[in-house]
């Protein structure tokens, strides 16, 4: 396995991820789109030119924020997210940020134990954030010095 910035030809695949993973996934369209954003920065995790697992994060002004994370569930439970997530961070401090943030869903136990070992804190909470179903969101934050 190995993690490359995100490609055109990755698109596909990670818009599939999306529709697999979450209940408001990002079209194609959506996702081909971070390619011309400069703020943007998508990774993805490819074996045998699948991809496995991906993230994306937008950066203003120094502060970034995690905008998806998943991972294929056939490739669940090999340390692909966190492998992702660290060189998100590695990327990110290249490019002059200093933190990054996410919103979690409050009841996906899994994640925010992972979020947790990777050095991120809780600092705030966005009531019914999610829908279908609604549920709020954890906001957390993981800071650095650049």
């Amino acid at each position: 396995m190995e993690i490359l910035p995100m490609a055109q030809q990755h698109v596909s695949q990670v818009a599939a991820l999306e529709q697999i993973c979450f209940s408001e996934p990002w079209s194609e369209n959506s996702v081909a789109g971070e390619l011309a954003n400069p703020l943007s920065v998508w990774l993805v995790c490819v074996e045998n030119g699948t991809v496995c697992g991906y993230v994306g994060s937008q950066t203003v002004l120094g502060e970034s924020d995690m905008m998806n994370v998943a991972v294929h569930p056939d490739f669940r439970r090999r340390g692909i997210a966190e492998g992702l997530i660290c060189e998100l961070v590695e990327t990110l401090k290249g490019k002059d940020s200093h933190c990054l943030t996410l919103e979690v869903r409050s009841s996906n136990v899994p994640a925010i134990a992972l979020y947790e070992k990777l050095g991120f804190a809780q600092v705030g909470r966005r009531k019914n954030y999610y829908r279908n179903p609604k549920e709020d969101a954890l906001i957390l934050r993981k800071e650095w010095q650049i």
